[in-house]
């Protein structure tokens, strides 16, 4: 189910992907503070349904470059309610955490949670989908001249991070542990044409 759910959320935000231009909005922050930092950032976009070809399931989207196709495969929920002039808006959201754990003594290791939801039966085709990958890293290094910090992850392999905050860099030794959450979210509406 949840598969079927991020195919067909990423089926439809792939479809504003070669028409972006003036109608996409993007906004981001970042936050650091010592041992932590938080970056984030959000884009949206907006098409506009020009052509259906029921048969095939194929819609046709405008954007400020120009046009695009995209089938839109049977896991898309309610495609009958698409109509010429509706809007396609795809909002994606990114966010990453870093957190120092002094002293570490955790073992490092990766979780992942997916969730999901799609448009219910009768409304306008939609969704959304998220991901959060969270990873434990071991800091095996820190190379002051450099400003570099080496991590091992659970996989074993290893990771040079260049960290050029003076700041944080100095929390930082060997035997430490980084915590990292990656979050990414995407969120896929339809709004009816306007009415003329």
């Amino acid at each position: 189910m949840r598969m079927t759910i991020l195919s067909t959320l990423a089926t439809l935000a792939l479809l504003t992907q070669p028409v972006i231009a003036p109608a996409q909005e993007t906004t981001g922050q970042s936050m650091t503070a010592p041992g932590k930092a938080a970056f984030s950032q959000t884009v949206k976009e907006t098409t506009t349904v020009v052509g259906i070809d029921p048969a095939t399931r194929t819609i046709t989207l405008k954007g400020p470059k120009g046009v695009s196709n995209l089938v839109a495969g049977e896991e898309v929920r309610n495609f009958d309610q698409l109509k010429v002039g509706d809007k396609v808006v795809a909002e994606y959201k990114q966010a990453l955490s870093l957190d120092l754990k002094k002293g570490g003594g955790g073992i490092a290791g990766q979780t992942e949670r997916e969730s999901g939801e799609r448009a219910p039966l009768g409304a306008k085709p939609g969704g959304s989908a998220a991901r959060e990958v969270t990873i434990v890293a071991n800091v095996v290094a820190v190379d002051m001249k450099k400003q570099l910090v080496t991590l091992r992850g659970p996989k074993g392999n290893t990771v040079d991070l260049n960290v050029q905050d003076p700041d944080q860099l100095k929390n930082i030794k060997k035997g430490d542990q980084v915590q990292a959450v990656y979050t990414e979210a995407v969120a896929v509406s339809v709004e009816p044409a306007s009415k003329k």
